[in-house]
């Protein structure tokens, strides 16, 4: 029986993640630490033995990084890549760019948690987690679960939310769960699925 291989990798460490700021849709490079967190994926994934057929990644720098940086230490870099602003990290609006210390500080940290950690509340001109959820599902359910069941392996480099949504929809976790989840950057996540498309077993692998 063949077994299919999906890979869920949050990017490495980000510029605006060192200085703490909100990110969302800004797109700031990796530092050298998520360079080095890139990496070590790569090489927790190539213990794996598996030959990829695709990565699917966002329109955004760091996780582009984070997806090539792997796909080198995997010696694997002639596979295709498919970018899609659908895998982007949540829109933030009227918080990107701005220090989370800085925003507890002006509205209070009851209210800046709510934004960041509830499913269905978001910040002032940005996305809810579910909003999130709306455009990365259908666009794995469209794009990508059609090669995977169809016997491919697939990388999803993407972002904390984007994955946060696509975990939910995978594993059928709660609205009120899924908002605790928290997802490390440069740490995969294996999924292996049966020829009929159910979840064998799913791995958090450590850094």
């Amino acid at each position: 029986m063949k077994q299919r291989n999906l890979i869920l990798v949050r990017h490495g460490q980000s510029e605006w993640n060192e200085k703490n700021l909100f990110t969302g849709w800004e797109n700031p490079g990796l530092t050298d630490k998520g360079k080095l967190e890139a990496e070590n994926a790569g090489r927790l994934i190539k213990n794996l033995d598996i030959n990829f057929d695709f990565l699917y990644t966002s329109a955004l720098t760091r996780a582009q990084l984070t997806g090539t940086i792997i796909l080198s230490e995997l010696k694997q870099t002639t596979i295709p890549i498919e970018k899609d602003k659908a895998l982007n990290e949540r829109f933030y609006g009227d918080l990107q760019g701005l220090n989370k210390d800085e925003c507890r500080q002006k509205w209070g940290e009851e209210k800046v948690q709510i934004w960041r950690r509830s499913y269905d509340k978001g910040p002032p001109g940005g996305e809810t987690l579910k909003e999130t959820g709306e455009r990365v599902v259908p666009y794995y359910m469209e794009k990508i679960e059609p090669h995977l069941f169809n016997g491919a392996n697939i990388i999803i480099a993407a972002h904390g939310n984007s994955l946060r949504s696509l975990i939910k929809h995978l594993d059928n976790v709660s609205d009120e769960d899924i908002v605790k989840l928290e997802i490390p950057t440069g740490a995969p996540i294996h999924y292996v699925f049966s020829e009929d498309g159910a979840i064998l077993f799913r791995n958090n692998m450590m850094k």
